[in-house]
């Protein structure tokens, strides 16, 4: 069958449509799930970041798997997975049972972005339509941003919340029916090896910090279980510290950061999703059980977040080209500096004129955030290790997702139930996401300094000298 790009890239995009998609819908539905299961604002962060840490954790080895079996087989394992894991959820009879499917979910979401991405870069080959593909790509994110919330929260109004797990089904089979049609096999000419130790030790630090943050005020901080998990974590990233560098092909290549823009943007990364992530496990508690209003309407007053994000990314990427992430990322960090302000005097009577401004504002610096981040992270690096060094960018957003549920959900416990109590417990989380944006903007005026540039230079040249074979090495 006559290879066919753009229904290539279409069925691609369902994937990328399924996985953003179900981010947003799930945050609209959480008030409707805590009634319906009797969870506390805990498990409400466990059904989010459940998800979000599984996906992190095996974002890397998936893309890997996929470069040494195939990627359209791993692409519809992955589909298979999720759209199963999507009907389970659905039927999950209680709250922990919900958490496990949720997990099931992130098992194949990992082979679904990263791969398809792969596939796109192997069918598109001439470098305009690759761009045109990946602005494509890009701009599914928005629609899933805007559509999201609007069709959870009429599912979640009109139906119950359990619906919002069936709308994937028939989405997910016709992607593998499509796939299995239309998208050609490719595998790497050499895949990377397996890294199993880095992964444990990945998976073990993101599962014991995100455990210790929900689980701290119902155990106590200085309860043995937390602070376990706390050292656990200091002796996971120690253990990535000391054994990365020793292994030729490791998971996480520690020589990236050494390039200052490429540290810059990791953390950007984990700074914005961090604030954007816990603002909308926030919001849909917000919305819902202070100020009472119906899912559907939840959904709306996202809408405005969601235009402007979607107006400000292909924004963001031409002023890349103009003149560098320096302004993208400054004007990104003030954006979300601003509205985190703003959100941080919300009370039970703020007129919602107000929430929408600073919803938009929120989505101005969201949207003119991502290109920089990716941009930043794989500039200057060299050309066999830039899809490396993408993945490790798209680790820290999911990275920063996990820790903002975690960290917005801890702070707002305490205000469960009333709305005065709720809006006050809230308003902390809103003062760390303002010190997130200014530190967006003295990264984004860092990483773009002459002597930040020359340290992607440096560490360009060590990268490309470490992967020099030795004379007389077999090739």
């Amino acid at each position: 069958m006559k290879l066919r790009p753009n229904l290539v890239l279409a069925i691609c995009c369902l994937s990328l449509l399924l996985v953003s998609m179900d981010v947003t819908i799930v945050n609209v539905a959480l008030p409707s799930i805590r009634r319906d299961l009797r969870a506390t604002t805990a498990g409400l962060q466990w059904v989010v970041d459940a998800y979000t840490l599984v996906l992190a954790s095996l974002l890397m080895l998936s893309g890997s798997i996929a470069d040494r079996f195939g990627r359209r087989r791993v692409f519809q394992v992955g589909l298979t997975l999720f759209t199963t894991a999507s009907a389970l959820c659905s039927a999950a009879p209680n709250l922990s049972v919900l958490v496990v499917f949720r997990m099931l979910q992130a098992v194949g979401a990992s082979m679904l972005n990263p791969v398809a991405m792969s596939i796109i870069t192997n069918v598109f080959i001439e470098p305009k339509a690759r761009a045109r593909a990946i602005g494509t790509w890009g701009a599914v994110v928005g629609v899933a941003m805007g559509v999201g919330p609007l069709v959870g929260g009429w599912l979640t109004q009109a139906v119950n919340w359990r619906s919002i797990f069936w709308i994937n089904v028939p989405i997910g089979i016709a992607a593998l029916v499509l796939a299995q049609l239309f998208v050609p096999e490719s595998k790497a000419s050499r895949a990377r090896r397996a890294d199993p130790v880095g992964q444990l030790a990945m998976l073990g630090a993101l599962a014991a910090v995100t455990y210790a943050v929900i689980e701290g005020p119902r155990l106590g901080w200085g309860s043995p279980l937390v602070v376990g998990l706390f050292a656990g974590t200091v002796l996971a990233v120690v253990v990535l510290l000391v054994y990365e560098p020793r292994i030729e092909e490791p998971l996480l290549d520690l020589r990236f950061f050494r390039s200052v823009p490429f540290s810059s943007a990791t953390l950007v990364a984990v700074l914005a999703f961090g604030a954007f992530s816990g603002f909308l496990f926030l919001n849909a508690l917000y919305l819902q059980e202070v100020r009472g209003l119906a899912a559907f309407t939840t959904g709306l007053f996202t809408l405005p977040l969601a235009l402007a994000a979607v107006v400000c990314s292909p924004v963001s990427g031409w002023l890349i080209g103009r003149s560098g992430t320096r302004l993208p990322l400054v004007l990104a960090g003030c954006g979300m500096a601003l509205s985190a302000v703003l959100l941080a005097s919300l009370d039970g009577t703020t007129p919602l004129a107000r929430v929408v401004v600073a919803y938009a504002v929120f989505g101005v610096g969201f949207g003119l955030v991502n290109a920089p981040i990716t941009n930043t992270a794989v500039s200057g690096m060299p050309r066999a290790r830039a899809g490396l060094a993408a993945a490790i960018a798209s680790t820290s957003r999911q990275v920063g997702a996990a820790l903002g549920v975690a960290i917005g959900g801890t702070i707002a416990q305490g205000g469960h139930g009333a709305g005065g109590a709720m809006t006050s417990a809230m308003r902390p989380f809103f003062v760390l996401a303002t010190l997130a944006g200014l530190g967006i903007v003295v990264l984004g005026v860092l990483s773009s300094s002459a002597w930040s540039l020359e340290t992607v230079r440096r560490t360009a040249a060590l990268i490309e000298e470490g992967d020099r074979p030795l004379p007389g090495a077999a090739s």
